[in-house]
């Protein structure tokens, strides 16, 4: 396209002037798929704006959204921006001590959330807010005040002072603040710009198999700016975008709206790959010996038919009597798959890709708007078990030791009223600090290891990288989530969660039943038949990093329980913390 974006509110009018849409933005309400045209979305969002100014909300002031994914929040986003204003979209399953940090440390003036829940979160710490002047909400609640109260009040406003302060935005004008949930300290905020997120949408769209008419369903959070730079991307690429119900329907929607396009985290992948395995295991005779044939054949898989033609034409015959179902159930007609926010297990990318699900992984920050680089189909651009080549747009490079420090239009203007740690991080030519090891495999795909501050050393000074190790060890059926300890200890260790649903199915095969998970990780044979997992996926190891000890833990890690971030990341400290007795029966505990 010739005419690039700039600025992020400028998407749908872009979308209206080359392609527009009929279903602009959808979702579904009361089991009927409700679509908003680009005409309505910028109708609304005009009307929102100049009530936003009647409201006594103008440039640089900022409005904060706490919603589920939804077309009002891509309605509201667009009204806030395109009168200078800042949107703070947040995380709904922070603490309260959060939200009142980001309030305050932001100088939030408006809220907006979506549901009774969370307008309680924010009435429970209004006094505390003294810059808050209103919370509005996007579903119907008495006593509350609802979002189209802005739009009705704009209704009789003055578009020609909305076209003014539109006019008066520059690409370089702070776009968002997006507090990063981080795994340690107060959430910090980083400073997006239009152009940071505008960049990196047309950085990425040469790596989508994107085109006007397409479809796309979302469900990933988009207070997260990995899915909200993919809405600004479908907005340009003039792609209708379908809201998902919640994570709990994303299989019936998928199913319903059969997009091109998505994205996802590896844990999403991880568990559609464990329903699949359990049907396969419930197969018996020969549709079992074929299930689990072609399940062999997606482990030894290459990209660009690199295996040969006999391979082929034996994923072929996989991909017509087995492979095809699981294509299905993602909708029939997937194109691209975009997988961030932690590591893929390469065994688990090589799988959905022989069975013809093309699952792109990719890495980025917040800080990166925040796409760094992503596998791509075209030019030979996958290499499974990277992050394939950095953007057009984006430079990277290794430091001496080992961290990956990146430079281009898409690095952030710096963290929110913290600039001793913008100094920490971005140096004066440019270059961000990301905290990541990587390296560059072939000098030209990204290959992440660890994240710097997780690596650690045994008593004996020998450095371990976790996260390598635990997204081995999650190949195994019977492990779900994992976190390798040992930091200044004789050896590494292990805090596993077990795959509870996979391990009762597997007992009962094996003619012993557990009451529930407290009894399963009391089980002997349980503890014996996961260490030997343990102990075989340890092969790959050098003795130095092998696990020695496991202890299992009584139910999963999750968000709302703590140990994960909204990114699902482990929150380690909070793990260790939570487990401190598991620890010290592994190690003793210290005097």
């Amino acid at each position: 396209m010739s005419i690039k974006v700039t600025r992020l509110f400028d998407a749908p009018y872009f979308q209206k002037e080359n392609f527009r849409q009929e279903t602009a933005l959808a979702a579904k309400i009361d089991g009927q798929w409700i679509s908003t045209s680009t005409e309505d979305w910028l109708r609304q969002s005009n009307d929102m704006s100049k009530g936003l100014l009647k409201l006594g909300i103008g440039p640089d002031d900022k409005v904060a959204l706490i919603s589920n994914n939804r077309p009002e929040w891509c309605i509201a986003d667009t009204a806030i921006l395109q009168i200078g204003a800042v949107d703070v979209p947040i995380y709904p399953t922070i603490s309260e001590d959060d939200y009142r940090h980001i309030f305050n440390d932001a100088g939030i003036k408006i809220c907006i959330v979506s549901d009774e829940e969370l307008l309680g979160k924010v009435k429970a710490i209004f006094d505390d807010i003294p810059t808050l002047s209103a919370i509005y909400t996007f579903d119907k609640i008495e006593g509350a005040q609802h979002w189209t109260e802005i739009m009705e009040l704009g209704k009789d406003g003055d578009q020609a002072e909305v076209d003014r302060l539109k006019d008066a935005v520059k690409e370089t004008d702070l776009a968002t603040l997006i507090y990063t949930s981080g795994t340690t300290g107060l959430p910090k905020g980083v400073m997006l710009s239009h152009q940071n997120i505008m960049s990196n949408v047309w950085g990425s769209e040469k790596r989508l198999p994107v085109s006007p008419g397409m479809r796309s369903l979302s469900f990933l959070p988009v207070c997260h700016i990995y899915e909200r730079m993919l809405i600004y991307l479908y907005a340009v690429s003039g792609i209708s975008i379908y809201f998902a119900e919640s994570l709990d329907t994303i299989g019936d929607n998928l199913r319903e709206v059969k997009p091109q396009v998505f994205s996802a985290v590896p844990r999403l992948l991880e568990k559609v790959y464990e329903r699949i395995m359990a049907k396969g295991n419930e197969l018996t005779g020969i549709k079992r010996g074929l299930f689990f044939w072609a399940i062999s054949l997606g482990e030894q898989y290459k990209p660009f038919k690199a295996n040969g033609g006999w391979y082929e034409f034996k994923l072929s015959i996989a991909r017509k009597l087995i492979f095809s179902k699981w294509q299905e159930a993602l909708g029939g007609q997937t194109l691209a798959v975009s997988s961030g926010s932690a590591a893929l297990s390469p065994r688990l990318n090589r799988i959905f890709m022989a069975a013809g699900i093309p699952v792109m992984e990719g890495y980025g920050l917040t800080e990166t708007s925040p796409v760094v680089s992503v596998n791509c189909q075209e030019n030979k651009g996958v290499q499974i078990g990277t992050c394939g080549r950095p953007l057009h747009n984006v430079e990277v490079k290794i430091a001496d030791d080992g961290e990956i420090v990146v430079k281009g239009p898409n690095v952030m203007m710096g963290y929110y009223n913290r600039p001793d740690l913008t100094r920490e991080v971005l140096t004066e030519d440019g270059w961000f600090h990301t905290g990541d090891i990587g390296t560059l495999v072939d000098g030209e795909f990204l290959k992440i290891t660890d994240r710097k501050k997780e690596i650690f050393k045994t008593s004996g000074g020998k450095y371990i990288a976790p996260q390598i190790m635990e997204n081995k060890f999650k190949e195994s059926r019977f492990i779900e989530q994992i976190m390798v300890i040992g930091e200044n200890q004789k050896h590494p260790a292990a805090l596993v969660v077990p795959n509870f649903e996979f391990v009762h199915a597997w007992a009962k095969e094996k003619g012993f039943s557990l009451a529930d998970n407290a009894d399963l990780i009391q089980n002997e044979r349980v503890q014996a038949r996961v260490w030997k997992e343990v102990d075989r996926l340890n092969a790959g190891f050098g003795n130095y990093e092998k696990v020695k000890k496991i202890e299992l833990c009584p139910a999963d890690w999750s968000v709302d329980t703590g140990e994960l971030t909204p990114t699902l990341k482990l929150k380690r400290k909070k793990i260790l913390a939570k487990y401190q007795a598991l620890h010290d029966r592994i190690y003793g505990a210290s005097v």
